[in-house]
Order: C-alpha cells, then sequence, then structure tokens
C-alpha cells in the first residue's frame, strides 16, 4: 500500500499506528481520547463496527466519521451528513518563510484558541487538539488573528489542519501564510501534506488547488452520536 492510499481511511490508521497513544477503542473501532478532536475511525468504514465503538463514547459526545453511508445502527443517530474533499499537496516546496512572524502554541493561548475555533468552526476540535502536532498563530499585539496546525497522520502523510482567521482579520491571507508554514516544514521532514476541506467550502477548495493541493477523492463525512 502506497502512503497516499492510506487517505481513504486516515483515521484508522492513525489512531492505530502512529496516533495510537492518543485513541481510545476495541476491535474495528477506535476514537481519539476525551479531550482531542471528536473523531472516529473504523477498520472498515463500509461496515463499521459500532459494538466496538459504543462502550467507548458517552451519551453526550457527538463525533465525526467519513466513508461511512450505511443506516444508523440501534442505538445511534446520525446528526448531520455533507461530503468533503481529501485533499494532497502536489505542488513544489514554498521557497521561503512566508509567515516568519508566527508563534508557536502552547497551553498558555488554550483560551485564545478555543474561542476562535469555538467562533469559526474549522472542524473538529477540542481543548487537546493542540497537542496532535505543530500549531502556529498570528497574532495583532496578545490578540490571536488565525491559527493553523496538525493533527492526523500515518506514515509520511501529515494533516494540515484547524485552519482558521478571526472575522476582524479576514481578507489579508493569513491563514494561506500559516499553511505554507507548515507545508515548508512537512516537506522538510519528508512528509506529504494533506487536508479535508467540506465540499461546499467553494472559497478554501479554490485557495487550496491554487496553493497546490489535488483532490485524493470526495468523501461522505457524518456527525453521530449515541441515541
Amino acid at each position: 500500500m502506497t502512503a497516499v492510499h492510506l487517505l481513504d481511511n486516515i483515521f484508522w490508521h492513525a489512531l492505530t499506528g502512529p496516533q495510537a497513544h492518543w485513541a481510545v477503542g476495541s476491535g474495528g473501532a477506535r476514537r481519539y481520547a476525551p479531550g482531542f478532536s471528536p473523531i472516529v475511525g473504523f477498520a472498515n468504514p463500509q461496515r463499521p463496527d459500532f459494538d466496538a465503538l459504543t462502550p467507548h463514547c458517552g451519551p453526550d459526545e457527538h463525533f465525526y466519521c467519513a466513508g461511512w453511508s450505511g443506516p444508523a445502527p440501534a442505538g445511534w443517530v446520525v446528526e448531520a451528513e455533507s461530503t468533503m474533499h481529501k485533499m494532497v499537496w502536489a505542488g513544489e516546496a514554498p521557497v521561503q518563510d512566508e509567515a516568519p512572524d508566527v508563534r508557536p502554541m502552547g497551553p498558555e493561548h488554550l483560551d485564545q484558541v478555543l474561542a476562535l475555533a469555538d467562533l469559526t468552526r474549522p472542524g473538529p476540535f477540542g481543548p487537546r487538539t493542540i497537542e496532535l502536532g505543530e500549531y502556529f498563530g498570528l497574532f495583532d499585539g496578545e490578540r490571536l488573528m488565525a491559527m493553523a496546525g496538525e493533527r492526523s497522520f500515518a506514515e509520511t502523510l501529515r494533516e494540515v489542519s484547524g485552519v482558521c482567521t478571526h472575522p476582524d482579520f479576514q481578507g489579508r491571507g493569513l491563514a494561506r501564510r500559516l499553511m505554507l508554514k507548515l507545508i515548508a516544514r512537512q516537506l522538510a521532514r519528508g512528509e506529504t501534506p494533506f487536508l479535508h476541506v467540506m465540499s461546499d467550502n467553494t472559497g478554501a477548495l479554490g485557495l487550496y488547488q491554487r496553493m497546490g493541493f489535488r483532490t485524493h477523492r470526495e468523501s461522505v463525512v457524518r456527525v453521530i452520536s449515541r441515541a
């Protein structure tokens, strides 16, 4: 299996591979531990092992899962359904540092990180998500304007995630600068950047294509919870 094909079921490969220490689950199901991004991975997305997943999920939790489009089993509810593009980097390495003024994000920035994620909804996010990789922010004084970071990875694939900009600072290219910072660092480590973007987010989809990403595949994505 070449690395790019891991994108077809990337969260399973991440949660049973290099990120297994951040996973809980058994059998054919894994999830990120509570506090991280609420994402589920199944060994076989066409036949998801909900029996293995259920004991590891609370009744008030909501999870994202990709690649599964069958009926919800007893005890589970599909709250939302859409499609997203899995995109992989196909461009050249950035030739200069587009964001030399970034700050690495740490526990001291958590309140601002969570507030920005709650405001802009860049995807499933939790208070421990910034532990999953490098996270960088751009600041106006002490105010967080934009951030981007890393989430899942398996073999040489590394995800760019959590990309968001405060509405007061949009239109300045801040997210692009942050992403190019991460992409350059990933390429220097011999990694291949990839990302997920909702299919109806045509603005972001076009930006990522112009930057150098190409669509690997379009996939169903659902938000699920226990009934």
